[in-house]
């Protein structure tokens, strides 16, 4: 590990709350790339014992305690004070609760999602939108207007993975890289203001994250058995939540299941279905033309929110954004199933990781559509083999998600008072430069498709031909 560049150092110590496949993926990375963190001053703190042996090869103590409402407190006060790190990669543990309580403390803070406690996100006694990201993300953000939230406080870092999170800073690079090949004067963006200004002026109307996962197995998935590359109870509890998407002003008509929210910015709506029962079109470069699920993700909110232009309290301009996610084909049977089952967990479960065979990749970028020059995909694609090569305990896509955790907390390190941040706030170049060496290979590429392209063909559809990018078009 000491040929690898170290980016930071820490004084600190670490705490992991969630010991999953990111959590182990992103273990040694730390190591790597943080001088000063040594095991010993690292404890992870978990529901079970699957990554015991992961600590055990790195030294680190391991503690195996469910975290819930009603002893969180407890467990952690001894394990966090003043400068220290609380990494939150679990599932079923209240995100906004740990934010304030790492703030209390005195501690730095990041997360990959915004977690309810257990049985959130299904929790049929609510409204559908309570339970929607758009609820949650709102609520953490209110944290800013309680008066805690201060250049004083610690920096508390919200959903930053590979999505939401590193998404983000690939948007920022492929704006600029779109204004320079249209003749669009860019100039050096710093502010929300002026990257949305940017957006508008290219003329934007949809970001799509486009993913598509084509890891394959050497052990077929078997009935009863949910099968992923990434967390199965994480994918399981988005893939339940109603769909989302940052809703555009280019957008002419709301879907017939579409549902405003009657607080907040505005920025989004969601559907009264769950995001795994939800297909949209899309298009990357490896895959070309795919169907993916409308996944519900913070960064379709924050996305589309960050880019606003306002004119006093009226909006002028904002994009439609969302996930667009094609998984393992492993996976696409195993949410198949989930929903015949009734939405209802399969008794097994199994994340790929030393099974899967040689070839397949996870590609992940954003697909900025609207402009000048129709569409362009920017982003990673990564294969397994050279995930296996770049570093242990990981696929092609838990590298991409645990890269990212790496740099935002490389990032809170060198930023320690900025309080509650969104990855779309952070330095994206900065962001860039530590997870570039990890994402395979990098690519930006235009494209004609649209989602009008090769429609028809077996049955009439009722389409908007007047502007492909219209929502209608996009959703299957």
């Amino acid at each position: 590990m000491t040929n690898h560049t170290v980016h930071t150092q820490f004084s600190g110590r670490l705490v992991f709350v969630g010991f999953g496949s990111i959590g182990r993926g992103v273990l040694p990375l730390i190591l790597r790339h943080i001088g000063g963190l040594t095991s010993d001053r690292i404890t992870i703190v978990t529901a079970d014992e699957a990554g015991i042996g992961c600590a055990a090869d790195f030294g680190v103590k391991y503690v195996v305690q469910p975290i819930k409402p009603d002893n969180y407190r407890a467990v952690l006060e001894p394990l966090l004070g003043p400068g220290d790190f609380l990494l939150n990669l679990s599932v079923d543990v209240s995100s906004i609760e740990l934010v304030k309580f790492a703030r209390e403390r005195g501690a730095l803070y990041l997360d990959t999602c915004i977690e309810p406690w257990a049985g959130g996100y299904v929790d049929t006694a609510v409204d559908p939108a309570a339970r929607s990201n758009y609820a949650m993300r709102h609520a953490a953000l209110q944290l800013r207007h309680d008066g805690a939230d201060t250049a004083s406080h610690p920096t508390a870092v919200l959903t930053h993975g590979a999505n939401p999170g590193l998404v983000s800073h690939f948007l920022k690079q492929a704006l600029l890289n779109i204004a320079r090949d249209t003749g669009v004067e860019a100039g050096e963006p710093t502010s929300r203001e002026d990257w949305a200004n940017l957006a508008h002026k290219l003329g934007v109307k949809v970001v799509h994250v486009a993913e598509r996962d084509t890891q394959v197995p050497s052990i077929p998935k078997k009935v009863g058995e949910f099968v992923n590359t990434w967390s199965v109870d994480g994918f399981i509890s988005e893939g339940s939540q109603p769909a989302e998407l940052g809703w555009g002003t280019h957008e002419k008509s709301l879907p017939p299941d579409g549902r405003t929210h009657n607080f907040g910015t505005g920025a989004a709506i969601y559907l009264m279905q769950p995001g795994a029962a939800t297909k949209v079109r899309t298009w990357a470069p490896k895959a070309g033309h795919i169907h993916g699920f409308l996944i519900t993700h913070s960064e379709a909110i924050s996305i589309s929110d960050y880019y606003t232009v306002r004119d006093g309290e009226q909006v002028v301009y904002r994009p439609t954004c969302h996930y667009s996610y094609h998984p393992s084909d492993s996976a696409v049977m195993s949410i198949h199933e989930f929903a015949g089952r009734n939405w209802r967990d399969q008794p097994e479960k199994r994340i790929l990781l030393n099974e899967i065979l040689p070839g397949g990749m996870d590609e992940l970028g954003v697909l900025v559509a609207g402009h000048a020059k129709n569409a362009y995909w920017y982003g990673s694609q990564l294969s397994i083999d050279e995930a296996r090569e770049l570093a242990p305990y990981n696929n092609a896509t838990s590298l991409q998600v645990t890269v990212a955790v790496l740099s935002g907390m490389v990032w809170a390190i060198e930023n320690p008072q900025r309080g509650l941040v969104e990855p779309d706030e952070m330095d994206y170049k900065r962001n860039l430069e530590i997870c570039l060496p990890y994402l395979g290979k990098v690519v930006g590429e235009y494209t004609d498709w649209n989602p009008l392209v090769d429609r028809a063909r077996l049955f009439p559809e009722e389409l908007d031909t007047s502007d492909p990018w219209q929502f209608k078009n996009v959703r299957v």
